[in-house]
């Protein structure tokens, strides 16, 4: 930046865009009409949730049950109740596979079959039976709604459709549905927000064009990504939530900046480059901040983790290119007619009078001890929940019990036995010969043997033992029956080289000691063969071990970048690491109220919440790499503006106190509009994005008040001169 802070690249380029204003404005609204176009299409793109652990031994074992064995890649699971017949009657079933005759004829369905699982209880009212589908999952999505239609309740029943295909499709919906109540919901609250906090309509429109212009962008850019590549259908809704949100913020900033440099009288194309210069550079840096943290989410090898870092990246780019391309010529346009249609004008000035901040800062700085004390007591208070987290890996539980996949999830669960319905599976290789010799039947045998001996054990299965209690020998002359040997490929037992053992454990499969018996499994003795531990137990703890093994170089990068970021700004050693353990005190008050809402249902049914029991296995981490940026972002406007008094007067109360002062209102506006925007989303449907609305919005407001008004002034009077040390070398 150059002499008199009136030159500089900033400078310059908010000028060029002065001068082009109607050219960028014409460019951004015919890409805004092609990428919403796209970005309305994405939905039905994203056939995956993105939490599968690709690669791991869960993974592999997953692939060589659908290859050697000849498992179905897919299947529809449909669900009967009654409130007046006996479902388990033969009459009852006969009629349920009569009114599946349209759906066995279609071309990809491989079998139709009752359910023989097991059941919790003598319930005979709820019935089901599998479809099995010779369609990946992709296709198995696509074909979807015609084998729905396909599907009628026989007389006297109610019908509904659960399994993977039917949650994946549900989803899809309320995705759909979610984007536009969102906007409906989250938009018009935001826009009235901003009339009250600008005092005029236009201003308060321009932020609300940025923010679903970023979004709209992003998702269309997102929709030819999907084209090649597999993509969560989890990611919409983030991208919606935080580019609303970031996108409204920035604006918020240069909006308010550019109204600032008209009121001193300069010109428009003066307002506008001073306004790019000044408020421009804020946004590149908080722009930045929020990479970083959205980067961290590269660091848990996920497939749903990577594509929320690509919507997050994409919408916080867009975010910042809008901010200094559309918004500066929007701006450049209205110019003094920003401040045209004012509206409820004695508010602004009442907004205008600063003395309400400068009181709360000086009364804070009285008792800086007490105060401290007393808002990390609460917010440790908060914390505590934390330490009873539950994780899993979300499935129809995340819709609401409106959604037929869910309904139909939820009486399976009531019927059947949870560990019968999901065992763990052992898929186990020879070393060369076939799973029909005596010497493989012999090492398998011995396998079982040794697993069924665990404990946590309730039942071990294989095609050796439904053959029955024979020996070896007696086993491999069973099996030269090539009828025999057919029967027991047709269970899906055994073929080839490949053969599976069942393990049925007497926990539940999404219990810590189902994943317990995982890690038992894969350390057992299996002689020669070569054993693949797969099943939904086994996938949740590979699912979980990646996010463990991912997590200490997430967080520390996402901390380490913004110690050096702070480091490098204000000079200091002392005030990034405060700002850093701050902010994890804000995130894990945040994690405590999601854990006291969706896990323990506490408010749950005020916030129209089904609480679930636990937390999504992302949540955390997502919370974590978002509001580490966001929070960044307050800290840096408020210690740089007390830095900048510092400086004049050498004075760190009277410091402090100017720096709430001049910064308060506006990290507050800020800050509410972000709380509006990711509060919206409290009301959506997908649970997960229920809780991640949640999570955003105590981060938001606990940082916005109790850290930056309250906790910070307070240890800034606490740390005095210590504050501003440094090493000489870096002064």
């Amino acid at each position: 930046m150059a002499r008199n802070g009136d030159e500089g690249m900033l400078w310059r380029w908010g000028l060029i865009v002065h001068r082009l204003r109607w050219m960028v404005v014409a460019i951004s609204v015919v890409i805004f009409l092609l990428m919403g176009t796209y970005a309305r299409q994405l939905p039905g793109l994203l056939k995956d949730n993105g939490f599968e652990p690709r690669g791991s031994e869960s993974s592999r074992g997953l692939n060589l049950l659908e290859n050697e064995l000849g498992v179905p890649p897919s299947s529809v699971t449909v669900v009967y109740e009654s409130n007046s017949l006996n479902l388990t009657s033969l009459a009852s079933r006969n009629n349920i596979m009569s009114s599946l005759e349209a759906v066995k004829k279609l071309p990809y369905v491989k079998q139709v079959s009752m359910n023989k699982t097991k059941r919790l209880n003598n319930r005979t009212d709820v019935q089901s039976a599998e479809i099995e589908l010779n369609l990946n999952k992709s296709d198995a999505l696509a074909r979807y709604p015609h084998i729905r239609n396909l599907i009628h309740a026989p007389s006297g029943m109610k019908v509904y459709v659960n399994g993977p295909t039917a949650t994946l499709y549900d989803i899809q919906k309320a995705t759909k549905k979610d984007l536009s109540k969102s906007e409906i919901l989250g938009l018009p609250i935001a826009l009235v927000v901003l009339v009250l906090i600008f005092g005029s309509l236009w201003a308060a429109i321009l932020p609300v064009i940025v923010g679903v212009m970023s979004v709209a962008c992003t998702l269309g850019i997102a929709y030819f990504i999907a084209l090649k590549y597999s993509l969560s259908n989890f990611m919409p809704n983030m991208v919606t939530m935080v580019g609303l949100a970031i996108g409204i913020d920035y604006a918020l900033f240069v909006v308010s900046r550019f109204r600032e440099e008209l009121a001193r009288q300069r010109a428009v194309s003066t307002a506008v480059a001073r306004t790019c210069q000044m408020a421009g550079k804020s946004i590149l840096f908080s722009g930045f901040a929020v990479l970083i943290g959205m980067l961290g989410m590269l660091f848990i090898d996920l497939p749903v983790m990577r594509a929320l870092c690509l919507g997050g990246v994409l919408v916080v780019f867009s975010s910042v290119l809008l901010s200094h391309t559309l918004l500066l010529a929007l701006l450049g346009i209205l110019g003094h007619q920003i401040n045209r249609f004012a509206v409820l004008p004695s508010l602004r000035k009442k907004r205008g009078n600063t003395a309400a901040w400068e009181r709360i800062a000086f009364t804070v700085m009285k008792k800086p001890v007490a105060v401290v004390l007393l808002m990390s007591g609460l917010l440790v208070l908060l914390m505590l929940p934390v330490g009873g987290m539950k994780l899993g890996v979300p499935s129809a539980e995340v819709l609401p019990p409106t959604y037929e996949s869910r309904q139909g999830s939820d009486l399976l669960k009531e019927t059947y036995d949870e560990r019968e319905l999901n065992p763990i599976q052992a898929v186990v290789q020879t070393d060369g010969g076939t799973v029909w010799q005596e010497r493989t039947i012999r090492d398998i045998r011995a396998f079982t043997d040794t697993i069924s001996g665990l404990a946590g054990v309730k039942r071990v299965e294989s095609y050796v033992t439904v053959l029955g209690d024979h020996t070896p020998e007696q086993t491999a002359l069973m099996l030269q029956n090539g009828g025999l040997r057919q029967r027991v490929e047709n269970l899906r037992l055994a073929k080839g080289s490949t053969a599976v053992i069942t393990v049925v454990p007497r926990s539940t499969p999404d219990s810590k000691q189902a994943s317990d018996l995982v890690r038992q499994l894969r350390k057992a003795d299996s002689g020669s063969l070569k054993v693949s531990i797969t099943g939904m137990s086994a996938s949740r703890m590979d699912i979980m071990d990646r996010i463990n093994r991912g997590l200490p170089a997430m967080v520390g990068f996402v901390m380490a970048i913004t110690y050096f970021i702070l480091f490098a700004a204000f000079r200091s050693v002392l005030l990034p690491l405060k700002a850093v353990l701050m902010n994890v005190l804000s995130l894990g008050a945040s994690l405590g109220v999601v854990v006291i809402v969706f896990q323990k249902g506490l408010l749950a049914h005020l916030l129209h919440i089904t609480s679930i029991g636990y937390v999504s296995i992302v949540l955390p981490v997502t919370i974590f790499c978002v509001v580490f940026g966001i929070s960044m972002d307050y800290e840096v406007f408020l210690i740089s503006r007390i830095k900048e008094e510092y400086e004049k007067t050498g004075d760190n109360e009277k410091s402090t106190a100017v720096g709430l002062t001049k910064t308060g209102g506006l990290i507050t506006s800020a800050a509410l509009i972000l709380i509006v925007v990711v509060g919206s989303f409290v009301f959506t449907d997908i649970e997960i994005t229920k809780a991640l609305g949640v999570g955003l919005f105590s981060a938001i407001f606990i940082d916005a008040t109790f850290i930056r008004v309250i906790v910070v002034p307070a240890l800034m009077k606490l740390m005095g001169r210590a504050n501003w040390w440094a090493p000489a070398w870096v002064k």
